[in-house]
């Protein structure tokens, strides 16, 4: 099997590519900055995965063209060329916020679509346009919404998470009471893989999660008992939390009202059509497997 990846050099990229490998899988890396990229695409692949895309920022300060011009109509012209090669499968990934910033009870495939965010309009822009698009009888079409994304090597709040706790710093949001779903590298590599080998699975949109959802404050424990430091929650009013974080937004301060968010709201997702689709019961690796995993990877380096 000959698989196209676009944004292999990305943490998600590489890790995916690895497994493929170990797989026996040929992968093909294909950059979408290089000029006429579409010369250099070979459309005897058996499969497309589309992972290149512009980011979230959470510093809010990229211009929302940004999003449009790489996560829609590059999307949109890569797609074109699918449709006209060989290739069997699309593999589009795009994300749970494409659907909703905020969710009340947990996210299914069914949830209707209502993005706040430049980010989260141009993946849903571009779900949509694929989705319009005839598919041929002979070709299937995935769109993957993944949760937050983690494994070892990987950069963001986990980390910044994990520099609080092994300083001793006593986690000072306990108040915010939250459960958030995760995506641990392993179980992505996991579903896609199964995805390109079983041929039954339907065309889709498909929510990838872990198993269980963890709160902030368990996964301040969880930190813990991976660095070998003991954990502190202090449970400070969570009034004068969101203040700070406003006054972060004017000041650029490390907390701001976009990382509170992040750090506290609930977001769960449900895993359960994609378990489904496989005749699986549970994911390789648990939510709190995966973390460990990871966080020991952080005290490693």
């Amino acid at each position: 099997m000959k698989v196209i990846i676009t944004g292999i050099t990305g943490f998600v990229g590489q890790n995916l590519s690895q497994c493929l490998s170990d797989d026996k899988i040929e992968i093909l890396g294909l950059s979408l900055r290089f000029p006429y990229w579409e010369k250099l695409i070979d459309k005897s692949s058996d499969a497309i995965i589309h992972l290149a895309g512009k980011a979230h920022d959470t510093q809010n300060t990229s211009a929302d063209e940004e999003y449009f011009n790489v996560n829609t109509k590059l999307t949109r012209k890569l797609f074109d060329e699918f449709l006209n090669s060989d290739s069997k499968d699309f593999i589009y990934f795009s994300s749970v916020k494409a659907v909703a910033d905020t969710v009340d009870g947990i996210l299914d495939e069914k949830h209707f679509s209502s993005p706040q965010t430049p980010y989260g309009k141009s993946k849903l822009l571009a779900e949509e346009y694929l989705l319009s698009q005839t598919l041929p009888q002979d070709k299937r079409l995935f769109i993957i919404r993944p949760s937050m994304i983690h494994g070892p090597g990987n950069k963001g709040n986990l980390n910044l998470l994990y520099k609080v706790v092994e300083k001793g710093i006593p986690w000072p949001l306990a108040a915010f009471e939250n459960k958030r779903s995760f995506l641990s590298i392993d179980n992505l590599n996991f579903l896609i893989l199964e995805i390109l080998k079983n041929k039954n699975i339907p065309s889709g949109i498909y929510n990838f999660a872990d198993d269980e959802s963890i709160s902030t404050n368990h996964l301040i424990e969880i930190i813990g008992k991976a660095s070998g430091r003991k954990s502190k929650l202090w449970k400070l009013p969570s009034g004068m939390i969101s203040s700070m974080a406003k006054f972060g937004d004017k000041i650029k301060l490390p907390l701001n009202s976009e990382r509170l968010k992040k750090l506290t709201e609930s977001y769960e997702v449900s895993n359960q059509k994609i378990k489904n689709a496989l005749d699986i019961k549970k994911l390789p690796i648990s939510a709190e497997q995966g973390l460990l995993k990871t966080i020991k990877s952080f005290k490693n380096k």
